[in-house]
């Protein structure tokens, strides 16, 4: 599956009234009609929190919200690029001279990032022009990865404009890559599960080399999604590099202390590797080579033995040269200690004991905590909201079918309740009310398809008059 190219699919775009507003808007906006769309979906991870840039298997899943763009190849090389949504302006360039600013976290160059790193890939460098109407319904900024699904996007409308193939897998791999023209040091999660997704599953997603495994979710078990309403955007600020630096500077310092090569270390999982050992080893060897205390960049260039110009030119990023303060011990502490509850969660789901949900449950409660304290990537909101549901479960304890059992965060805006029997989702105002599938397609005409998408065939049980929730089952039957 993986190895495949993204499939073809056909669709009457009148049958579907988001598309056919959106075909609409398009020949408003430029005075014809789009010749295909494509649709890439958000995904939320339900454990293995900021481990991918280190090297370790992470299990999210896509989710129903999604970008969609409608696309008009033309024959000049202008490309422009539209949006729906009013807040984001309208911008046009030269389809063969893309810049992208890394001091400007606009939508548009997360387009260019797709864009540009197909055109890199092929090694062109003449385009062809196009017309693009972006459309979304994926909160920004709220970790569900809307940036990277536009990303995705864009790589899968550049390939189709080409006229060219690629499997999922290079397509995951190209779009991660490319999405650090923008800055961030990303892993690639983001962009694997959202080629990589299927209906009905979730997924274990490794590195080196990238590969997908399903995950079947326990039939009756439930997950929220909760946004907090905090956003996050990890471009415009240096919060999510210094973390990715924080992970690369433990990896070198851990190296240097049992003697390897540290000079081209740039992830934990390297240093587990070269020593051979398992993660709850390397969590011993973190507790000896690493103290609590943060270090500074002046003992960071003692125990490397280099200067702080090197620290600053060859090992971190451009936004970070100018940090005082490294807590690396505890930034190893939650990657070995994430990985291993990645790998545990993965292997209650095979098992399928008794106390799945528990166990489970269990495990994504330890994950928040390691979030909140160890790797400092929560926040007072999302502590809140995770409170509360934490004794929402409490009370729910006296009716057999409705147990809460363990939450966890991701980034600072959402959420995940493993429970017994019903389903929660916490989505925002306009959520579509049914569960799709990816989808890239042209009208009347075969084109690609983006994966297939969604955890355990959910069937829509319930809606709420309260704004922002929308209640799920899932049910292996339907």
């Amino acid at each position: 599956m993986a190895a495949e190219s993204p499939a073809m699919r056909r669709v009457q775009v009148a049958e579907h009234p988001r598309l056919l507003k959106l075909k609409e808007m398009f020949n408003s906006k430029f005075g014809s009609i789009p010749k295909f769309y494509v649709r890439a979906p958000g995904r939320v991870n339900i454990i293995g929190e900021h481990i991918d840039y280190c090297g370790y298997s992470v299990l999210p899943m896509a989710i129903e919200q999604d970008v969609l763009i409608a696309v008009e190849p033309v024959k000049t090389y202008t490309l422009q690029l539209a949006n729906t949504n009013p807040l984001y302006p309208d911008f046009s360039t030269s389809a063969n001279n893309i810049q992208i600013d890394k001091t400007k976290a606009l939508w548009h160059n997360y387009f260019l990032c797709g864009l540009k790193g197909i055109q890199e890939h092929f090694g062109l460098s003449n385009l062809t022009g196009m017309n693009c109407l972006v459309d979304g319904n994926i909160p920004p900024s709220s970790g569900l990865s809307s940036s990277s699904a536009l990303v995705c996007c864009a790589g899968l409308v550049t390939l189709t404009v080409l006229g060219r193939n690629l499997s999922k897998v290079e397509l995951a791999e190209i779009c991660a890559k490319s999405e650090r023209y923008i800055g961030t040091e990303g892993g690639g999660m983001d962009q694997s599960i959202s080629f990589l997704a299927e209906e009905g599953t979730a997924k274990l997603i490794e590195f080196s080399p990238l590969r997908a495994t399903d995950v079947k979710l326990p039939s009756g078990a439930v997950f929220v999604i909760a946004n907090s309403c905090v956003e996050m955007n990890k471009a415009a600020t240096s919060h999510f590099n210094i973390r990715v630096m924080e992970c690369r500077l433990a990896a070198k310092l851990l190296a240097k202390y049992k003697n390897l090569q540290w000079d081209n270390v740039l992830r934990l999982e390297e240093v587990q590797a070269k020593l051979g050992i398992s993660l709850e080893e390397m969590l011993l060897v973190t507790e000896d080579a690493l103290h609590p205390e943060p270090y500074n960049p002046e003992e960071i260039c003692r125990c490397l033995g280099i200067s702080l110009e090197e620290l600053r030119t060859q090992i971190l990023s451009p936004n970070t040269q100018g940090v005082l303060i490294f807590k690396l011990y505890q930034r190893a502490k939650h990657v070995y200690s994430e990985a291993a509850r990645v790998l545990q969660f993965k292997k209650i789901c095979e098992e399928a004991p008794e106390n799945m949900v528990q166990l489970l449950g269990e495990l994504m409660n330890q994950s928040h905590m390691s979030c909140q304290d160890m790797y400092e990537c929560s926040c007072p909101e999302l502590d809140q909201l995770v409170d509360i549901c934490r004794y929402a479960g409490v009370c729910w304890r006296s009716a057999p079918d409705s147990v809460c059992l363990g939450i966890t965060g991701r980034g600072c805006t959402t959420v995940k309740i493993a429970a017994c029997s019903f389903l929660w989702k916490l989505c925002p105002r306009g959520a579509p009310a049914r569960c799709q599938p990816a989808l890239c397609f042209q009208e009347n005409v075969s084109f690609p398809i983006a994966p297939q998408l969604l955890c355990s065939n959910l069937r829509q049980q319930e809606e709420h008059q309260k704004d922002c929730i929308v209640v799920w089952k899932s049910d292996s039957s339907t």
